[in-house]
């Protein structure tokens, strides 16, 4: 989805390591800008900019303009970027120039709504299977994202990436079949589990009881050759 939302860049000569350090001392990310038969083009933005996109409704299919100093000035989306997985800061940035005339591919999430009847009626349970679909359309009719309805489901049901509704441009991507959601019947483990615990308990106290049996038997050996040793030393 388009926003009227523009991002600033500094183009930056040098690249390294040691570089993406001093940057981010500074308070910037470093980014590299390609696609659209355009060059690639090293530069640096803002990361507390980028995290307002990342966290937008859109996140990453928000299509912005950047505008970089003495360059160029396009619309594009984030494809991909690097988080210290400590400090959680952004490391690195990818940025793709986007063409408003041509369809492009993107993932779109997908929200359930309602109470489906078989788990309300039937006691059965919702499961969420998918909770994206690839769709591809028009870049300015990109969806923030998909709401089905899971009301009418009852036990054995499903609601299948087929069923969510295409409009304007927009074309399935993701396998038809695939399954977004199912309402199921409760597991028959999850009712006999306690009383097959219980049965292992109740069963558990019988092999001590054999082991001391045995050993009484044992102690009740000795003696007995105790005995026939000390009256064959009289005769």
């Amino acid at each position: 989805m388009r926003k009227e939302i523009t991002v600033t860049a500094e183009p930056r000569e040098t690249r390294g390591k040691n570089e993406a350090r001093r940057l981010r001392v500074k308070g910037f990310a470093p980014a590299v800008l390609y696609g659209a038969n355009g060059p690639a083009v090293a530069v640096t933005v803002s990361p507390k900019e980028v995290n307002k996109i990342l966290h937008s409704n859109t996140g990453h299919n928000t299509i912005f303009n950047l505008s970089v100093q003495g360059g160029e000035d396009t619309p594009v989306m984030i494809v991909d970027w690097l988080r210290d997985p400590v400090k959680e800061t952004l490391l690195h940035v990818d940025l793709k120039r986007i063409d408003l005339t041509l369809r492009i591919a993107v993932k779109v999430r997908v929200h359930t709504t309602g109470e489906p009847k078989g788990v309300k009626i039937q006691g059965g349970l919702l499961e969420v299977i998918t909770r994206e679909v690839e769709v591809e359309c028009l870049p300015d009719e990109i969806p923030e994202s998909f709401t089905v309805d899971v009301t009418e489901l009852m036990i054995g049901q499903n609601l299948r990436a087929s069923d969510i509704p295409m409009t304007g441009s927009m074309k399935l991507v993701s396998a038809p079949e695939q399954v977004i959601a199912h309402v199921v019947t409760m597991k028959a483990e999850e009712v006999v589990a306690p009383a097959a615990e219980a049965g292992a308990e109740a069963a558990a106290p019988t092999e001590p009881e054999v082991i001391k049996k045995g050993k009484k038997e044992e102690e009740g050996a000795e003696p007995e050759k105790a005995e026939k040793v000390e009256k064959g030393k009289k005769k």
